[in-house]
């Protein structure tokens, strides 16, 4: 929850607020991120922003193509993790892919001090020019701003001590290996199968470790390493749309006239919180399922009910949003049990509620084997970010799976998490 500042508090009042607010909640831990957040300036970076927006706790979409952001101001919670992820000391040189508005460069330039160095990297010309001068006006000229493909880094710049991006990625590019010294700390949203995680890795060897993991969900990196587009329309109008590992395999016509044929709502007898949902159950049916697939729904087909609203995020549109399962013949996702009470009367958001499934289709079978699924992960412990471990190899590295791990293989990098708990 964002900081409630009254109408008429003024800036000092409001970026005051904004700080104990991160304190409060546990995220900003150390002096150096403390003194950072309180030195600089946000709203100084968001002039099109008025005060109190510039002083929440949320992502701020600065550029849209195609009627949806593809950069943004991120939420100063995520922010905070990522800096206290990255560990940053006086001095150090470092290297950031996204600069968006340049408000993360001027936190870490705070840190790292007159003696350290921030390169951020960002591919739209536009962008970049109106980060220089948001630095320029908050004192932080001496942040270096490059116009470029974040993919391959900044080799004029390298070896870096740390580096950092605020983008989404799904491997760890060759350039940014290279360009990190061996005792480095690489800190990305690693999109491995399912929901983003922010993984803090340090060198091993030949592979990287990571220290610690987040949930988290960012933008995704645009150029030469993009991702390979998800993401699915599943009518005319934009707004409801389906996300798969491998798109060609949908067939949207037939998606949509399940979504609003009849269906079938169906108990787990599993219940749950929302946050070990999105960062633990949803994560599971990624790794454990090919068939695996995320359902969402923006304002108006958010208000057509057609997508299951078991997450519902708010920002500059209302998203709801589930995960399921997409079959031939049918698509079964997640929901909260059909009499639950509407969302404006709804209890606080970590009420324990049971988990249901909703099927579309003639696909029976699909229901029963996500509710298979739930039992399974809820009877091993739940295995989700917490304990998880992610290590990175590059892909031609040899390396035989133990039983309790899953592998994801990517084009550079050969990914490998374990829990705790096994995944069997």
């Amino acid at each position: 929850m964002s900081p409630k500042p009254s109408p008429g508090d003024d800036i000092a009042s409001l970026h005051g607020a904004l700080v104990a607010h991160l304190k409060r909640i546990g995220l900003i831990r150390t002096p150096s991120v403390e003194a950072a957040f309180r030195a600089v300036p946000r709203h100084v970076f968001l002039p099109g922003a008025g005060l109190q927006q510039a002083y929440s706790d949320e992502a701020i979409p600065v550029k849209f193509a195609d009627g949806r952001p593809i950069s943004s101001s991120s939420q100063p919670a995520i922010m905070a993790i990522m800096l206290e992820q990255l560990a940053l000391e006086p001095g150090h040189h470092v290297l950031e892919i996204g600069a968006g508005t340049g408000y993360n460069a001027a936190l870490m330039a705070h840190i790292v001090g007159e003696g350290g160095r921030v390169v951020t990297v960002d591919i739209d010309a536009d962008l970049v020019e109106s980060a220089q001068a948001h630095l320029q006006a908050a004192g932080y000229a001496r942040v270096q701003v490059v116009c470029g493909d974040g993919g391959f880094g900044f080799p004029q710049g390298a070896p870096y001590d740390r580096i950092i991006l605020t983008v989404g990625a799904s491997e760890i590019a060759p350039a940014w290996r290279e360009q990190l010294k061996p005792e480095g700390r690489l800190v990305l949203p690693l999109s491995i199968k399912g929901p983003q995680k922010s993984v803090a890795f340090a060198r091993q060897a030949d592979h990287f470790v990571s220290l610690s993991v987040q949930d988290c969900g960012f933008m995704s990196l645009r150029g030469a390493f993009a991702e390979p587009d998800r993401l699915v329309q599943l009518a005319a109008e934009p707004g409801l749309y389906l996300s798969v590992d491998d798109p060609r395999r949908v067939k949207a016509d037939a998606v949509y006239r399940w979504l609003t044929g009849p269906s079938r709502d169906l108990p787990t007898g599993v219940h749950v919180r929302i946050s070990e949902i999105w960062g633990s159950l949803n994560q599971w049916l990624a790794l454990r399922e090919a068939d695996a697939c995320d359902l969402s729904a923006e304002d108006g087909w958010a208000e057509r009910g057609l997508a299951p609203c078991l997450i519902e995020i708010w920002g500059q549109y209302r998203i709801c949003a589930t995960s399921g399962l997409l079959g031939e013949a049918g698509l079964s996702v997640l929901t909260r049990r059909p009499d639950r009470i509407p969302f404006a009367e709804r209890q606080p958001d970590e009420t324990p509620f049971e988990l249901f499934v909703r099927a579309f289709g003639p696909d029976e079978a699909l229901a029963q084997r996500l509710i298979k699924e739930v039992k399974t992960w809820d009877a091993l412990g739940r295995p989700g970010t917490a304990g998880m471990r992610i290590r990175a190899y590059p892909a031609e590295a040899a390396y035989t799976p133990q039983e309790n791990e899953s592998v994801v293989t990517r084009r550079w990098t050969r990914l490998v998490l374990d829990w705790p708990s096994p995944l069997v």
